[in-house]
């Protein structure tokens, strides 16, 4: 990675790491989200257990778009958009950095949290391990789909519902794997391996056409 790109990197990283930033926002609204589905569908050990991976992932989903919509929109209001656009670096390889940044920012610390929480759910070692290595793998390909619809909104004030709105449809892959993946897990009707490798496929299917997706869109709205 060139200097530039590691700077982008660290950039978007302390951005995201301020008081107020994206990355506590995400833990923080994954916590109460998950913290108050017992109080919703009751104290049931057994029931907890069954729907805890679903509900860890969903959590873990709308964490990571909530934090999506001031990807871009902070570089176009202070002009660091415009400073993209006439880099001699390739404005795919910078989405692509600060969707790094933004993952590592955001996306880690709810795979880093969702043990921990688990454990409110009733779940068991295997469960645990199953859930953290599916949103290991797939959390980055919600990132990268997201910043899809972070570009395409970035000329829209207060988009954040519209963004949702137009990537959502997009996640829904990603959830019924990961979800399926965990689930196997902790002795789910299929093996463990099978969604897991299609999760897999699908954050590399990401990881290979989102920047450049999101990039065609900064473009156009750019021009």
């Amino acid at each position: 990675m060139s200097s530039p790109l590691v700077a982008l990197f660290l950039r978007e990283w302390r951005v995201a790491r301020r008081i107020g930033g994206s990355g506590a926002m995400g833990v923080v609204f994954f916590l109460t989200l998950v913290a108050i589905v017992p109080f919703a569908v009751g104290p049931d050990p057994n029931l907890l257990a069954r729907i805890g991976p679903a509900i860890l992932w969903i959590a873990a989903l709308l964490a990571t778009l909530l934090c999506l919509d001031r990807l871009f929109q902070a570089d176009a209001e202070d002009g660091s958009l415009d400073l993209f656009h006439l880099s001699e670096t390739p404005l795919e390889l910078a989405v692509l950095v600060k969707c790094a940044a933004h993952w590592a920012a955001t996306g880690l610390p709810l795979v880093i949290a969702a043990p921990f929480l688990g454990l409110m759910l009733q779940q068991e070692a295997m469960a645990l391990l199953g859930v953290v290595a599916t949103l290991l793998v797939g959390t980055p390909a919600l990132t990268l789909i997201g910043a899809i619809g972070a570009a395409a909104t970035v000329t829209v004030r207060r988009g954040g519902l519209l963004m949702a709105l137009l990537v959502l449809p997009l996640t829904i892959p990603v959830l019924i794997f990961g979800v399926s993946a965990a689930e196997a897990a902790s002795g789910g009707t299929v093996p463990f391996y099978a969604p897991f490798a299609i999760l897999c496929a699908i954050t590399l299917a990401a990881l290979a056409l989102c920047p450049f997706a999101a990039a065609a869109a900064l473009r156009y709205l750019g021009e």
